[in-house]
């Protein structure tokens, strides 16, 4: 890519549908942009990730997915495209959250999707700790900030959702959180 073709893709508009689509919350900011290949955009946008399709359907909200609801994004780049792997988080109980199937962006071009969504998706995790469980497995405690929270929030996620009824390994994934919680420092 030229520099030209570098500058003008830094400062050009998004695609008409995508910001109709993120218009109805004034609130709501696009930051980049990635075309799909099988046709729309996967967006990101201040509140978080959104899939906007190619045609726009009356009437229809576009589901976001918060940025700190996303526990893990990969992407693999091919060409000025490449494949954005993203595992959503699901709270199942309070301060239990739960890793959902993994959701595949497979984009045309993908702009300064990447950088995004990294930085916003790292900028949600304060801490995070992998602990052992007696089943054999891990537990990941999270502290991640939350948009409209004042506090941060400690949250437990089981490698295996079998361990979440296993009331030894629930027994540590309690130790370790209490213990994670009161040696954190929220000034960080």
């Amino acid at each position: 890519m030229s520099l030209l073709d570098q500058v003008r893709a830094r400062f050009a508009r998004p695609p008409e549908v995508v910001r109709a689509a993120i218009a109805a919350d004034p609130d709501e900011r696009v930051l980049a942009w990635g075309e799909r290949v099988d046709g729309g955009w996967t967006v990101a946008t201040s509140r978080g990730l959104r899939v906007v399709p190619a045609e726009p359907v009356p009437d229809a909200e576009v589901p976001v997915l918060p940025w700190h609801e996303i526990g893990t994004a990969r992407w693999t780049a091919a060409g000025s495209g490449g494949t954005f792997t993203v595992v959503p988080l699901q709270e199942v109980e309070p301060g239990v959250q739960a890793r959902l199937p993994a959701q595949r962006h497979v984009l045309r071009d993908a702009g300064e999707l990447p950088a995004v969504l990294k930085k916003r998706v790292d900028l949600t995790v304060v801490a995070s700790q992998r602990h052992p469980l007696p089943t054999g497995g891990s537990v990941l405690l999270v502290a991640r900030r939350v948009p409209g929270q004042a506090a941060r929030e400690w949250t437990v996620v089981f490698d295996d959702d079998a361990d979440r009824d296993d009331p030894a390994a629930r027994a540590v994934a309690r130790e370790r959180l209490a213990a994670a919680v009161d040696a954190d420092d929220p000034s960080r």
